[in-house]
């Protein structure tokens, strides 16, 4: 991609996100947009062409999925989602897929078996709609995408302008998070995840995209070829959007983030030439003098509150006894109902509803593996088996696609602390299951054991 174009699409969505503050409606406006213009450029485009426009109308619906949720862009909560899959099966039906992703259709209809033991429950069409699109369009969407991905190629400049495709509806996230909340010290008051320095949103689905975010832009910084203008830009920015992922107070955004950059450090290195070496070793100083500074902005802007909160600390500088602020007593109770119910679960959506009528607490653990034993029963545990293994094996035959442990990871943990509320870790996932061709000017073949030519 030609650097002014890459400047143009960042004013862009600057600006996107500075309008869409000033009047609400025009995220409305831009979902229809996005959503036609996307269909019209995977219907249109070349054969050859169509898996690249897919995967990048994905990951631009999955970058800007929150954005526009906060801003009530969506004309129902998970459109963004289901566009996700309207896209990948508007692909499938052009391009088909490999019959070895066959595994992934046994995992959909393992999910089966749960809905008929809550509509058996349910008397209400309501509230079967509820449980379905609440609680299955993220497996749901994570089985087609992989079913699309799966060992598909594509090249390592298609890869890096997908990537691209997460970071600019950040970078309006971003802007609008400054516009939202330009004072931060304002609204810190304790160390519980912050709405107001959210954008009034959800702190967890906020930091876990910002994250995302952070990933990108960190692997273009030590990727990129180009002058040290481009370079430190993108440290600029990676700067300013780690200050809004920290200040939201939701840690698992961040952690996860952190957990991917080691990753797919640890990879490329190994991977490149003596000549890359010397200048990535060179750039993680720099890199790492941007991270220090970040955080103690952070520190400053939040009173030390944010230190306090990654100690695992209250506001008073007590230590918590439970790190994960109640969630093992969550994932305790949804693993005392798969006891309960060991082989069909108790249904789709019924884990909030069985929780409260025992104990009159409303609360979700946000955790997927939980949820999908306690629901899904020994079937839920046959299908989380084979979202684990699956891309492990497939990684053991082809080793090509040098961001494998970033996005496998970032699926695992964020469906820990996320579970599937957003449609990027089943997006991601997706992303793990692909062979990346690495282009050179005397060949075009793919590189497996040779040097990265990057």
């Amino acid at each position: 991609m030609k650097l002014s174009l890459y400047f143009k699409l960042l004013i862009f969505h600057a600006l996107l996100g500075l309008a869409v503050f000033t009047f609400k409606p025009l995220a409305s406006i831009y979902f229809l947009f996005i959503t036609v213009f996307f269909f019209y450029k995977i219907i249109k485009v070349s054969i050859k062409r169509k898996t690249f426009y897919v995967l990048l109308a994905c990951a631009y619906m999955v970058g800007i999925e929150v954005f526009l949720r906060m801003n009530g862009g969506t004309f129902f909560y998970e459109a963004s989602k289901y566009l996700v899959i309207l896209f990948v099966l508007t692909g499938m039906i052009s391009i088909s897929f490999s019959n070895k992703a066959l595994i992934y259709v046994l995992y959909l209809l393992l999910l089966l078996p749960a809905i008929f033991v809550a509509v058996s429950e349910m008397g209400f069409e309501t509230d079967i709609r509820r449980a379905i699109a609440f609680n299955l369009s993220g497996p749901v969407c994570l089985g087609l995408v992989a079913i699309f991905c799966y060992r598909r190629k594509i090249t390592f400049n298609q890869i890096k302008i997908i990537l691209l495709g997460f970071l600019l509806p950040l970078i309006s996230m971003m802007v609008y998070l400054f516009l939202y909340t330009p004072d931060i010290k304002l609204v810190i008051t304790g160390t519980a995840s912050n709405f107001a320095a959210s954008g009034g949103f959800g702190p967890n689905q906020v930091a876990t995209v910002l994250g995302l975010g952070i990933f990108v832009l960190s692997a273009r910084f030590f990727m990129s070829k180009e002058g040290l203008l481009l370079r430190f830009l993108d440290l600029i920015i990676l700067g300013l959007m780690g200050f809004r992922a920290i200040v939201t107070f939701s840690r698992g955004g961040v952690i996860t983030a952190f957990i991917m950059i080691m990753g797919f450090l640890t990879f490329y290195y190994l991977r490149v030439n003596a000549k890359k070496k010397l200048n990535i070793r060179l750039s993680v100083f720099l890199f790492l003098g941007a991270i220090l500074f970040t955080w103690l902005v952070s520190s400053m802007q939040t009173s030390g509150f944010i230190d306090k909160r990654y100690a695992n600390q209250d506001a008073s500088g007590k230590t918590k006894e439970d790190v994960t602020t109640g969630r093992a007593d969550l994932l305790a109770f949804e693993f005392k109902e798969f006891i309960d119910n060991p082989f069909f679960g108790i249904g789709v959506g019924k884990v909030k509803e069985v929780r409260y009528n025992e104990t009159g607490i409303v609360a979700a653990s946000h955790n997927e593996m939980s949820r999908i034993v306690a629901e899904h029963g020994l079937f839920g545990i046959v299908a989380f088996l084979i979202l684990l293994i699956t891309p492990l094996v497939l990684r053991l035959r082809n080793k090509t696609n040098m961001f494998f442990y970033s996005f496998y990871a970032f699926w695992l943990l964020t469906i820990n602390h996320s579970a599937m509320r957003i449609a990027a870790p089943a997006f991601v996932y997706g992303l793990c299951l692909l062979n990346i061709v690495y282009e050179t000017s005397s060949n075009k073949k793919t590189l497996r054991k040779q040097k990265l030519p990057v």
